[in-house]
């Protein structure tokens, strides 16, 4: 079909299969400002060191001197990602079981990660001078995984501090820090509603749209990730990349996805992405979550970084997944191109426990229920990852393919597993056996009328770590009956 560039069109496009099944991507915040690699929150840097007062522009004036002498663009000679290896980085997001995969190709701060004849601020003639986003994009496609995109650039207009002291004014690198504007106030003083700002000129929006074309021309992304900036674009700008972008898709014969928070896209146009956060229940609509190796603060190289708990990612995927959600997850390779060792034991122990209990996620659905037990989330959506949970042998998340129900607890239920929900939701003849992935033979179960649960006999030991998959077998009431 072709689309135009309206909204009753563009809502007409599904989300693809391939997407649907695929449940778990990820992608890497690098750029300039992984060089300071200075928290709270790194990718903002840029916008930090200019602001008096911030961590960041104590740090910068410590050790870089004031941002009157060194300015942001003096860190591009200082990002030469020497070490870089696309071939590398695309076998690690591999092995960690990831389907689709890409770069941060760029960022609030205005520098393209990739050749870019729109944009003379790109890695192909300063820095690594190497196309970063077509490297990846050469090696994840090798790997057998989708390629994606994540684009921050509308953010850009506002980005900088554009005081007359430093070089931000200066239009020598407004290609890099934006035409100036008046929004030079903290970030704790921007109002809630960001569209109550100045708005971005019409030069800048034909900037903002040119970047997304050439990155969609050139690299033909399967996924293109985009943050809160486009809240500030207008309508047909809008319009008119969605219609051409999944014009280009039924061109290239394949089928893309294109995410979006709050409703900065009209609703059915693209997938609603939560930050830090996750839905506390399951949902009528797919959506998904990015978050990061780190504990939050970073979202690129720290050198001080901490760095979440395996355990801690891999229920966020399968909670997600069981409610209907999908899992972005961002890792923080250092400047010059390597990925720190804590980020990639967590990717190791992902894909660890996705080689073996794979079946349960990839290509699943949601079932009657997401889950049982007595944690429960108090909040949901986006921001909501300061709730940390502690799950206990009772707490269960459930998924399905086919006949085969998937009841995944999230702590080893030693001596016996007890699932009240499968309990109430499944008739007596209807389990044919229960096996788990690892571990030889069928399981011992009763379906417990006077407890109302399923009851299993575990193992004596678990056969992975993280949490541990039932694989209830089911028959259907109808086979060998006229219907």
């Amino acid at each position: 079909m072709r689309y135009e560039a309206s909204w009753n069109s563009i809502r007409k496009h599904e989300l693809p299969q391939w997407f649907r099944d695929a449940k778990f991507g990820i992608y890497a915040h690098w750029g300039i400002y992984s060089v300071p690699g200075c928290g709270p929150n790194g990718t903002w840097y840029p916008y930090n060191m200019y602001r008096p007062g911030t961590p960041q522009y104590e740090h910068h004036c410590r050790t870089y001197g004031p941002p009157t002498k060194f300015g942001y663009k003096d860190f591009i000679p200082m990002f030469t990602a020497e070490r870089f290896d696309a071939d590398e980085w695309a076998g690690i997001f591999k092995d960690a079981g990831a389907v689709f995969s890409g770069p941060v190709a760029e960022h609030h701060d205005g520098f393209s990660m990739w050749d870019s004849s729109v944009n003379e601020w790109n890695c192909a003639r300063m820095g690594p001078k190497r196309d970063v986003t077509g490297e990846l994009a050469q090696a994840i496609r090798a790997q057998g995984m989708r390629f994606m995109v994540a684009l921050h650039h509308a953010e850009n207009w506002w980005f900088f501090n554009h005081n007359d002291s430093y070089d931000t004014t200066d239009p020598r690198f407004a290609g890099l820090y934006g035409e100036p504007h008046d929004v030079n106030r903290s970030l704790d003083e921007l109002p809630h509603d960001w569209t109550r700002l100045t708005r971005p000129s019409r030069a800048f929006l034909d900037q903002w749209f040119a970047k997304v074309r050439e990155v969609i021309d050139g690299y033909r992304p399967d996924l293109m990730w985009f943050d809160v900036g486009i809240g500030h674009i207008q309508e047909h700008y809008k319009r008119e990349f969605l219609s051409s972008y999944y014009n280009a898709a039924v061109e290239w014969d394949t089928e893309v996805v294109v995410t979006y928070k709050h409703h900065d896209l009209v609703p059915g146009s693209g997938l609603v992405d939560l930050e830090l956060g996750r839905f506390n229940e399951m949902t009528y609509n797919e959506w998904i979550t990015d978050t990061t190796v780190d504990s939050g603060e970073g979202w690129c190289y720290l050198h001080d970084n901490t760095y979440k708990d395996a355990t801690e990612v891999l229920h966020y995927l399968i909670d997600n997944v069981s409610k209907n959600g999908h899992l972005l997850l961002n890792v923080d390779p250092r400047p010059d191109g390597t990925i720190p060792e804590p980020s990639q034991h967590i990717l190791r122990e992902m894909g660890s426990w996705l080689r073996l209990n794979g079946e349960a996620i990839y290509g699943t659905t949601p079932w009657m229920a997401y889950g049982e037990g007595p944690t429960l989330m108090q909040t949901s959506g986006g921001f909501t990852e300061s709730e940390k949970l502690a799950y206990t042998a009772s707490d269960f998340r459930f998924t399905v393919n086919g006949d085969v129900l998937y009841a995944i607890a999230l702590a080893w239920p030693a001596r016996e597993a007890v699932i009240r929900t499968v309990w109430e939701k499944l008739y007596p003849d209807e389990i044919v056996r229960i096996t788990m992935p690892g571990v030889d033979g069928e399981l011992r179960w009763t379906l417990d009328d006077s407890a109302r649960a399923l009851k299993i006999e575990t193992p004596k030991r678990p056969p992975c770590e993280h949490a541990y998959v039932f694989r209830i077998e089911r028959r259907r009431p109808f086979e060998g009956r006229s219907r």
